[in-house]
């Protein structure tokens, strides 16, 4: 939410100044991201104490980044929502930190990565920590502090969150839907925008769908729809289904095939090799187009489907147990050997389901970038914290959301699809148009296998078994992904 620049030796005597969307102090300077959404509060009544926050433009439960400032410390602290990590590094008593982490790009070095976070990224094995791919580059997590002092740059982790761990029985005469309609459509009005002109990610599924109707029902002056197209007979039906949801709503539409727009195709930020996350989303180059489209139109939030998936789930949250990764036969000696640290410096539970989190740190920040902000209701701590309550047989198979869309009349074909949308025909077109030939330039040079985290031989093999394979293993997305991103920063 800012990026900024702050030296330890301006704290002494503090003289901030607004200049050009810029608080300025010496060599120190503060930015907000440039997003209208967002608002920028400097308090400097107890210079040399200085405080500021930038947050969302409303009043309750708005996400933030907090710096206060005093001779010879500083010190960062983020709200719960986590919307938009921000990064933040320390260099000969300067901390630089940003949102956008290509823009700490001085201060990026392919040789001196994280070992158990390739592993992590290599084997899909992600995980929620204030660690980067970067040696000396953090994330600040959720509700987290960072203290920067001539000493030295430490993170503070909070308390655990506590959560409900077992659901509740409802009460006779309880209507659980009518309740969830409340506080999703609630919790919708509250989006921080001055203009009424907002987004909806719609891929026709039963998430974006029950945000979709809240955002009808909220009644937001100008209202866009956007989504992306798995294509095939799975995307016509999803094409349907969007269409029922678009007409339902009188949202104003725009779909885009997917297809045209797969992982690394040429025109993309990959084959153009601009700078960016290497941890970013496989499908990055598709949801650019959808970000161009909303800013194209001025939407200042884009309500998102983010968070679904996590809050209807069937677990036990003290007997919870992470999925078996699939083998990948190309890792590196120096890969295979940092997979036993994989669980170690973890962040504490946060508020918000872990996968969304990690989710909106490899999308957001391309919504800032594009000055939107996104808003994940799904997400919310209130909605988050209902569904923890609400007994299974509501949330199984996503049953409520699926009833919440047969009670605003849509047919069942788009509450219940026999299909539902998937984009691994998508993910198989970039890989084998245009992510081989990256393989090959990366079996000639390769940042990955120089520095031991990739084995050479497997990959180039994996290469040659891939034009004769009916599908290219998917997990070639990550190395080649990951590749790709370290060479756009180098």
């Amino acid at each position: 939410m800012l990026s900024m620049r702050l030296r330890l030796a301006d704290l002494q005597a503090p003289k901030w100044r607004s200049q050009g969307g810029r608080w300025i102090n010496g060599e120190s300077w503060i930015e907000p991201a440039n997003v209208s959404t967002l608002v920028m509060e400097v308090n400097d009544d107890q210079v040399p104490r200085v405080r500021v926050r930038v947050k969302e433009c409303k009043r309750d439960d708005a996400d933030f980044v907090e710096l206060t400032m005093e001779p010879g410390q500083a010190r960062l602290a983020a709200g719960v929502f986590g919307t938009a990590p921000l990064y933040l590094t320390k260099k000969a008593g300067e901390l630089h930190a940003s949102w956008d982490l290509t823009l700490l790009r001085p201060h990026l070095r392919a040789d001196r990565l994280v070992a158990r976070v390739v592993a992590r990224t290599l084997t899909r094995q992600h995980r929620y920590t204030s660690e980067t791919l970067f040696q000396g580059v953090y994330r600040i997590t959720e509700r987290a502090a960072a203290t920067f002092t001539p000493s030295g740059l430490s993170i503070h982790y909070p308390d655990p969150a506590e959560h409900v761990l077992e659901p509740r029985t409802l009460r006779p005469g309880v209507d659980p839907l009518v309740t969830l309609d409340e506080l999703l459509t609630d919790v919708i009005r509250q989006a921080p925008t001055a203009t009424g002109c907002v987004g909806v990610e719609l891929s026709g599924g039963a998430d974006s769908g029950n945000v979709a109707l809240a955002v009808k029902a909220a009644r937001f002056p100008d209202v866009y729809s956007f989504g992306l197209l798995a294509g095939g007979s799975t995307g016509r039906q999803q094409d349907e289904r969007r269409r029922a949801l678009v007409e339902h709503c009188g949202f104003r539409d725009t779909a885009t095939p997917a297809m045209q727009h797969p992982p690394f195709c040429a025109g993309g930020v990959r084959a153009l090799r601009k700078p960016h996350d290497p941890a970013g989303a496989f499908y990055q180059e598709a949801f650019d187009v959808v970000r161009e489209q909303a800013a194209a139109r001025r939407c200042e939030v884009m309500f998102t489907g983010s968070g679904g998936d996590e809050i209807n789930a069937h677990h036990s949250r003290t007997q919870a147990e992470l999925p078996t990764p699939k083998p990948v036969p190309w890792l590196g000696d120096k890969a295979v050997r940092a997979l036993a640290e994989v669980n170690e410096h973890l962040a504490p539970i946060p508020v918000l389901p872990v996968p969304t989190l990690m989710a909106f740190g490899m999308h957001n920040p391309g919504f800032l970038r594009a000055g939107i902000w996104p808003v994940s209701p799904l997400a919310h701590p209130r909605i988050v914290r209902f569904m923890e309550q609400l007994p299974h047989e509501h949330k199984r198979g996503k049953a409520l959301f699926r009833e919440q869309i047969r009670r605003a009349g849509l047919p069942e074909w788009v509450a219940a699809p026999a299909e539902p949308e998937n984009f691994l025909a998508v993910l198989e077109k970039g890989l084998r148009s245009y992510g081989l030939p990256v393989l090959d330039d990366m079996l000639k040079e390769s940042i990955l296998v120089d520095l031991g985290y990739v084995d050479g031989k497997a990959l180039a093999k994996a290469r040659r078994n891939a034009d004769s394979a009916p599908v290219v293993p998917d997990l070639l997305c990550d190395v080649l992904a990951l590749e790709v991103g370290l060479r756009s920063l180098m």
